[in-house]
């Protein structure tokens, strides 16, 4: 059996790197390495991956771009007071959190900017290679895990920023993962150009709650034979995410993989709509709810109601954590392009089947093919 690997560290460079999942990501990542905390919602801590050669949580090595000047210790006291981590952890993992955060470089373009698109890829990937190199590392996973930005449109002038740190990816030669609905590399140019250097990739999107819960319950739809005629929903949040996704086309994005899920799954896109609240007083927990109308036999009208209740960035961080660590051993392994197997992760996946029970045989299927790759 392959152990975890040890021959050399892992960079994970996160774009969003103050943000609330990525600082619950390193601080998550400390906690369990040093064994303080169980590695709850890991799934590549789970029996079918200890074959799989992953690199082991104490060898990774945290940095990224942020345009927030809050320090990674400050932003975890903040957390902890949201509830979001538990009392005293952060205490107990600073060391790993001022050393991430002496590796956030600032990010871009912010107001007032006016480099060219060429030379903020430039600074981006001299940022990535210099990380890279200062540290030794066998290789550095780029995660995007900022806000949601609007898509962009047809005759916009210039890429969109989660292209430029794609691209900035590409550059340095590193695996990329888009945590987020933003566009990322999925531009023609970009995605060839993944290709033709031989990087994999993975995105987009992460499934974290109300899509996660969408995702269960409609193959059990189709399954019974029973017609799904109107499906809505309501988000309720705050925080960084309530903030960005109350502009109505960055809230258009996330709601694309939303219907996205559905429209895969049940065959065709049912009536009703999801609708994003920022309400601020909530912080960085969030209310999901789901209304499903349906026949049933004879034509009998039934309805199913969910709740969904939880913190994004703890459920999204020990999933930015399983990419970061799967996607640097499929760079170990050769592999390179889409990474289908991954789609169990995302919403909007870079191919693969759209159903969980189907993405997860997928990912079973994936972890065997690292762990027989030499």
């Amino acid at each position: 059996m392959l152990e975890e690997r040890r021959a050399g560290d892992v960079g994970v460079w996160f774009v969003g790197a103050r943000g609330s999942v990525a600082t619950t990501a390193v601080a998550g990542c400390a906690a369990v390495a040093a064994g303080l905390r169980p590695p709850t919602g890991m799934v590549t801590e789970t029996p079918p991956f200890a074959a799989s050669g992953l690199p082991a949580l104490t060898s990774l090595v945290f940095g990224g771009h942020d345009t927030a000047a809050c320090p990674l210790p400050k932003r975890a006291e903040e957390l902890t007071a949201a509830g979001v981590l538990p009392h005293g952890l952060a205490d107990a993992v600073r060391g790993e959190l001022t050393a991430a955060d002496a590796e956030i470089r600032p990010g871009g373009p912010s107001a007032g900017d006016t480099r060219t698109d060429d030379a903020l890829i430039a600074s981006f990937t001299s940022d990535i290679t210099g990380f890279t190199r200062r540290h030794h590392l066998s290789r550095t996973v780029v995660i995007n895990v900022a806000s949601t930005e609007p898509a962009p449109r047809p005759d916009d002038p210039r890429p969109a920023p989660s292209s430029l740190y794609a691209a900035a990816a590409l550059r340095a030669g590193c695996p990329y993962v888009n945590f987020t609905p933003s566009t990322g590399l999925r531009t023609a140019a970009l995605t060839e150009a993944f290709a033709a250097r031989g990087l994999p990739h993975a995105g987009r999107d992460g499934k974290t709650g109300q899509t996660l819960l969408r995702s269960v319950l409609a193959p059990m739809f189709v399954q019974r034979a029973l017609s799904v005629r109107a499906w809505s929903g309501t988000n309720l949040l705050g925080g960084g995410d309530g903030a960005a996704l109350a502009d109505p086309a960055a809230a258009a994005a996330k709601n694309a993989g939303k219907e996205r899920v559905l429209t895969d799954t049940l065959g065709h896109t049912p009536q009703g709509e999801v609708h994003i609240d920022d309400v601020p007083a909530l912080g960085d927990w969030k209310t999901a709810w789901d209304h499903i109308a349906f026949d049933g036999f004879l034509g009998s009208r039934m309805v199913l109601q969910t709740i969904w209740q939880g913190c994004d960035s703890a459920l999204a961080a020990p999933l930015v954590l399983d990419l970061a660590r799967l996607v640097a051993r499929a760079h170990e392994a050769g592999l390179s392009g889409p990474l289908p197997g991954l789609g169990f992760y995302f919403k909007d996946p870079d191919g693969g089947p759209a159903a969980l029970a189907d993405q997860y045989a997928a990912l079973l299927a994936f972890a065997a093919r690292l762990r027989d790759a030499r």
